[in-house]
């Protein structure tokens, strides 16, 4: 039977050591190891170690032009990341849709798909997502995938890999680490999508450097996640972040718990495009068809995206209230693409903290982000352990997985 001890002090030095070197070299590259060492404290032995073993596994490589250090001695030859070697595979499943994607080791998109439901039985959309994936690979010869992330929203459970209740696709307790390795042969993390993008946005966006983050998802599915140093809160499993059923402010909606003016009821997708359909403004059920009404100036769209905006604002400042996070991130149509909309929503907020809210960083890929994050932050806190097994994104930084890459 294996141990669940804790690893030695060592083994957990040399994973956080080997952890912030890498993002180091991500935020950046092209960098001197000396730069390296002045950056995150640790000497310059231990970097030129640990910036080797990353060659050696073909994460980092060095730059093509030297650098020389005040025109005297031996040049510096800086190293960056190898991002035309390796990839990782983003899964996001949605309601209406799954995104599957490959993203590299910056988190920049490589190649997406959109995979529409035509039925939302788990075993056919997970088997499509995971078809879907492999059309990608075939398309990127020569491109190593490391694993694979999946996101979604309501309840998942990334210690065990499975959606535990994903209400509005009638899903419970879905193994989908399990069923997605299976078909596809590769490591499989798995996380709720509002907690894989506040690391999508420690790694790559604009929350890098703030201590702590609040991330807003409001999508068909609207849930929550908070953050401190690097942390994210899950809770007894991994429950933190489900708040469709705070009440809101000035909400209208009757819910299906009964009540009146609940988060996700009043502000999802559904919502806005019901209402739209109701006002003449679209005929379907796409919340991009409302934005592009009111790109093209239709005046009901630009009020009905205006207020639903407002509403996410007040759901903003109620976890504001409660959680006074530094950095506030939400995804949402609107304020993701027009300024008034993101003005709605800070003015909502109110003065003193409307500044910091901010929409994604990832307006034009922010699902595919969502599912690779979910992979890529297993990476960053694990370069060296990072080795296929089929770890969760929070027992990654726990195990004492030996190096090394499938």
């Amino acid at each position: 039977m294996a141990s669940t001890a804790a690893p030695p002090p060592l083994t957990t030095r040399r994973r956080a050591s080997a952890s912030v070197i890498l993002r180091s070299v991500l935020e950046h590259g092209p960098v001197a190891r000396s730069t390296i060492a002045r950056l995150t404290g640790l000497s310059p032995a231990s970097v030129t170690d640990y910036c080797a073993r990353f060659a050696e596994l073909g994460l980092i490589q060095e730059a093509t032009a030297p650098r020389r250090s005040n025109g005297v001695g031996r040049p510096h030859v800086p190293v960056d990341l190898d991002d035309a070697r390796f990839l990782v595979g983003g899964v996001h499943i949605a309601v209406p849709y799954t995104t599957v994607a490959l993203l590299d080791l910056r988190g920049r998109v490589v190649a997406e798909n959109r995979l529409k439901h035509e039925r939302t039985e788990p075993g056919l959309v997970l088997a499509n997502a995971a078809a879907g994936l492999g059309a990608l690979l075939a398309g990127a010869p020569g491109r190593t995938p490391l694993g694979v992330g999946v996101a979604t929203g309501g309840w998942v459970d990334g210690d065990s890999g499975t959606i535990v209740e994903h209400a509005l696709l009638g899903w419970r307790d879905v193994a989908v680490r399990e069923v997605i390795g299976a078909r596809t042969g590769l490591p499989v993390h798995v996380d709720g999508h509002a907690r894989a993008l506040v690391n999508g946005e420690w790694l790559f966006g604009r929350a890098r450097g703030s201590r702590s983050v609040l991330h807003l998802f409001v999508g068909n599915v609207v849930d929550a996640a908070f953050a401190t140093h690097d942390q994210v809160h899950y809770g007894p499993r991994s429950q933190a972040g489900a708040i469709a059923h705070l009440p809101l402010e000035g909400g209208t909606e009757r819910c299906g718990c009964g009540r009146t003016g609940c988060l996700q009821v009043e502000l999802s997708e559904r919502t806005l495009c019901r209402r739209a359909r109701e006002e003449g403004v679209i005929g379907g059920v796409n919340p991009m068809h409302v934005v592009a009404a009111a790109a093209d100036g239709d005046p009901v769209a630009v009020r009905l995206l205006k207020e639903r905006s407002r509403m996410v604002g007040r759901a903003a400042r109620l976890l504001l209230d409660v959680l006074n996070p530094e950095t506030v991130v939400v995804t949402e149509v609107g304020a993701m693409y027009r300024e008034d909309c993101l003005g709605a929503l800070r003015q909502a907020v109110g003065p003193e903290r409307a500044s910091a809210v901010v929409p994604t960083s990832f307006p034009d890929s922010v699902l595919a982000v969502a599912g690779g994050s979910v992979a890529l932050d297993v990476l960053y806190r694990d370069p060296l352990g990072f080795s296929g097994s089929s770890a969760s994104p929070r027992s990654s930084a726990t195990s004492g997985s030996s190096p090394g890459w499938n």
